[in-house]
């Protein structure tokens, strides 16, 4: 799963892969500098979920609950 992301993110061009010719092989990764850019944003939307981590578990939570005791909206069924 690793190898997919990285691969992924090299075809996005967020990093670049350098391998060299060692025993065992030896595989580098480096941010590019468009995968640079990514780092004030994905510092922001950490610092929103860390913030916002109580909220959004008591909203699971309310969820999980309507759940077990009946929702208040209205099911999806299919029509027959």
């Amino acid at each position: 799963m690793l190898t997919l992301t990285l691969k992924g993110l090299e075809q996005d061009g967020l990093v670049t892969r350098t391998m060299y010719p060692t025993i065992p092989p030896r595989v580098d990764y480096e941010l590019t500098e468009l995968g640079r850019k990514l780092i004030v944003p994905l510092k922001a939307l950490s610092k929103w979920a860390r913030e916002n981590r109580p909220a959004i578990l008591a909203a699971r939570e309310a969820f999980r609950r309507r759940g077990q005791h009946g929702s208040p909206r209205p099911r999806f069924t299919v029509p027959k």
